[in-house]
Protein backbone atom coordinates (compact mmCIF):
# COMPACT_ATOMS: atom_id res chain seq x y z
CA UNK A 1 0.00 0.00 0.00
CA UNK A 2 1.31 3.57 -0.97
CA UNK A 3 0.43 6.48 1.60
CA UNK A 4 0.22 9.70 -0.28
CA UNK A 5 1.46 13.10 1.02
CA UNK A 6 0.80 16.31 -0.15
CA UNK A 7 2.80 19.42 1.22
CA UNK A 8 1.44 22.92 1.30
CA UNK A 9 3.59 25.42 1.57
CA UNK A 10 2.63 28.44 3.89
CA UNK A 11 0.93 30.98 3.05
CA UNK A 12 3.50 34.50 3.09
CA UNK A 13 1.97 37.80 4.21
CA UNK A 14 3.03 40.92 2.84
CA UNK A 15 4.06 42.67 6.59
CA UNK A 16 3.50 46.34 5.42
CA UNK A 17 1.24 48.82 5.35
CA UNK A 18 2.67 51.73 3.33
CA UNK A 19 5.70 53.13 1.79
CA UNK A 20 7.39 53.91 4.74
CA UNK A 21 7.22 50.50 5.57
CA UNK A 22 9.07 49.00 2.42
CA UNK A 23 11.39 51.56 1.76
CA UNK A 24 15.26 51.60 1.97
CA UNK A 25 16.40 54.79 4.01
CA UNK A 26 18.52 57.39 2.96
CA UNK A 27 18.94 55.29 -0.29
CA UNK A 28 22.33 56.31 -1.89
CA UNK A 29 22.42 58.39 -4.89
CA UNK A 30 24.71 60.51 -7.39
CA UNK A 31 24.51 63.56 -8.18
CA UNK A 32 23.70 65.11 -11.24
CA UNK A 33 26.90 67.05 -11.86
CA UNK A 34 29.22 63.82 -11.18
CA UNK A 35 31.05 62.01 -14.03
CA UNK A 36 30.42 58.96 -15.62
CA UNK A 37 33.77 58.00 -13.84
CA UNK A 38 32.44 58.38 -10.47
CA UNK A 39 29.19 56.73 -11.48
CA UNK A 40 31.01 54.04 -12.56
CA UNK A 41 33.25 53.71 -9.44
CA UNK A 42 29.61 53.86 -6.93
CA UNK A 43 28.22 51.27 -9.26
CA UNK A 44 31.12 49.11 -8.80
CA UNK A 45 32.40 50.17 -5.35
CA UNK A 46 28.98 49.00 -4.13
CA UNK A 47 27.37 46.61 -6.00
CA UNK A 48 24.54 48.47 -7.26
CA UNK A 49 23.08 48.49 -11.07
CA UNK A 50 21.15 51.35 -10.63
CA UNK A 51 20.73 54.75 -8.76
CA UNK A 52 18.64 57.61 -8.46
CA UNK A 53 20.07 60.87 -9.67
CA UNK A 54 19.52 63.72 -7.57
CA UNK A 55 19.77 67.70 -8.16
CA UNK A 56 21.72 69.92 -5.80
CA UNK A 57 18.78 70.22 -3.06
CA UNK A 58 18.73 66.15 -3.15
CA UNK A 59 15.49 66.03 -5.12
CA UNK A 60 15.29 62.79 -7.99
CA UNK A 61 15.38 64.12 -10.65
CA UNK A 62 15.95 61.03 -12.65
CA UNK A 63 17.56 57.32 -12.91
CA UNK A 64 21.17 55.96 -14.12
CA UNK A 65 21.47 52.31 -14.60
CA UNK A 66 25.04 50.13 -15.37
CA UNK A 67 23.47 49.91 -18.90
CA UNK A 68 23.54 53.67 -19.27
CA UNK A 69 27.25 53.52 -18.92
CA UNK A 70 27.90 50.67 -20.50
CA UNK A 71 26.15 51.97 -23.93
CA UNK A 72 28.15 55.13 -23.14
CA UNK A 73 31.22 53.59 -22.95
CA UNK A 74 30.82 51.97 -26.04
CA UNK A 75 29.81 54.21 -28.00
CA UNK A 76 32.42 56.98 -26.45
CA UNK A 77 35.79 55.34 -25.74
CA UNK A 78 38.52 57.59 -26.90
CA UNK A 79 41.95 56.71 -26.99
CA UNK A 80 44.32 59.79 -28.60
CA UNK A 81 46.41 57.60 -30.61
CA UNK A 82 45.27 54.51 -32.72
CA UNK A 83 46.33 51.25 -31.50
CA UNK A 84 49.22 50.35 -29.24
CA UNK A 85 52.30 52.78 -29.29
CA UNK A 86 55.22 51.09 -30.26
CA UNK A 87 57.78 53.21 -28.63
CA UNK A 88 57.85 56.04 -26.01
CA UNK A 89 54.96 58.60 -25.93
CA UNK A 90 55.61 61.51 -24.59
CA UNK A 91 51.95 63.28 -22.48
CA UNK A 92 51.19 66.88 -22.77
CA UNK A 93 52.21 66.93 -19.41
CA UNK A 94 55.52 65.66 -19.88
CA UNK A 95 55.53 62.43 -18.71
CA UNK A 96 57.30 59.70 -20.86
CA UNK A 97 54.90 55.93 -21.07
CA UNK A 98 56.74 53.54 -21.54
CA UNK A 99 56.27 50.79 -24.96
CA UNK A 100 52.61 49.03 -25.04
CA UNK A 101 50.32 52.02 -22.72
CA UNK A 102 47.40 53.00 -24.69
CA UNK A 103 46.31 57.09 -23.72
CA UNK A 104 42.74 57.10 -23.50
CA UNK A 105 41.59 60.70 -23.53
CA UNK A 106 39.25 61.05 -19.60
CA UNK A 107 35.82 61.02 -20.37
CA UNK A 108 34.12 64.09 -19.00
CA UNK A 109 30.24 63.16 -19.72
CA UNK A 110 27.91 64.39 -16.70
CA UNK A 111 25.58 61.90 -15.19
CA UNK A 112 22.84 64.58 -15.85
CA UNK A 113 23.44 63.69 -19.57
CA UNK A 114 23.08 59.93 -19.33
CA UNK A 115 20.45 59.61 -16.88
CA UNK A 116 16.44 59.05 -17.91
CA UNK A 117 15.01 61.99 -16.85
CA UNK A 118 12.05 59.80 -15.69
CA UNK A 119 11.15 60.05 -11.51
CA UNK A 120 8.65 57.54 -10.53
CA UNK A 121 7.91 58.96 -6.63
CA UNK A 122 5.41 57.77 -3.95
CA UNK A 123 5.04 59.42 -0.81
CA UNK A 124 5.54 57.28 2.15
CA UNK A 125 2.09 57.22 3.56
CA UNK A 126 1.35 55.59 0.11
CA UNK A 127 -0.44 52.74 0.77
CA UNK A 128 1.49 49.08 -0.26
CA UNK A 129 -1.77 48.21 -2.80
CA UNK A 130 -0.59 51.30 -4.55
CA UNK A 131 2.51 51.42 -4.54
CA UNK A 132 2.74 47.23 -5.97
CA UNK A 133 -0.32 48.53 -8.22
CA UNK A 134 2.18 51.87 -9.84
CA UNK A 135 4.90 49.61 -10.00
CA UNK A 136 2.94 46.73 -12.31
CA UNK A 137 1.79 49.87 -14.38
CA UNK A 138 4.83 51.41 -15.16
CA UNK A 139 6.59 48.06 -15.02
CA UNK A 140 9.73 49.19 -13.17
CA UNK A 141 11.29 47.53 -10.87
CA UNK A 142 12.53 50.66 -8.09
CA UNK A 143 10.29 53.54 -7.24
CA UNK A 144 11.60 56.59 -4.98
CA UNK A 145 9.67 57.79 -1.72
CA UNK A 146 9.63 61.37 -1.43
CA UNK A 147 8.92 63.54 1.20
CA UNK A 148 6.56 66.75 0.98
CA UNK A 149 9.39 68.97 -0.17
CA UNK A 150 10.53 66.46 -3.11
CA UNK A 151 13.28 65.33 -1.09
CA UNK A 152 14.46 61.45 -1.71
CA UNK A 153 14.04 59.83 1.82
CA UNK A 154 13.98 55.61 0.08
CA UNK A 155 13.86 53.71 -2.40
CA UNK A 156 11.62 50.54 -3.14
CA UNK A 157 12.95 47.63 -4.85
CA UNK A 158 11.24 44.19 -5.92
CA UNK A 159 13.65 42.66 -3.16
CA UNK A 160 11.77 45.01 -0.88
CA UNK A 161 8.74 43.37 -1.07
CA UNK A 162 10.33 39.81 -0.89
CA UNK A 163 12.48 41.15 2.57
CA UNK A 164 8.55 41.44 4.15
CA UNK A 165 7.07 38.57 3.76
CA UNK A 166 6.65 36.27 6.60
CA UNK A 167 4.81 32.98 6.32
Amino acid sequence: MKLSMTLEAPKLTLHARTAADLMTENPVSIEHDATVREALALFTGKGFSTAPVIDDAGRPIGVLSSSDILVHDQEKTDYVASGVAMEPVETKAGERLRYGFHVENVDRTLVRDLMTPAVFAVSPDTPVTTVIAEMLQLRVHHLFVIDASGTLVGIISSLDFLRNLRA
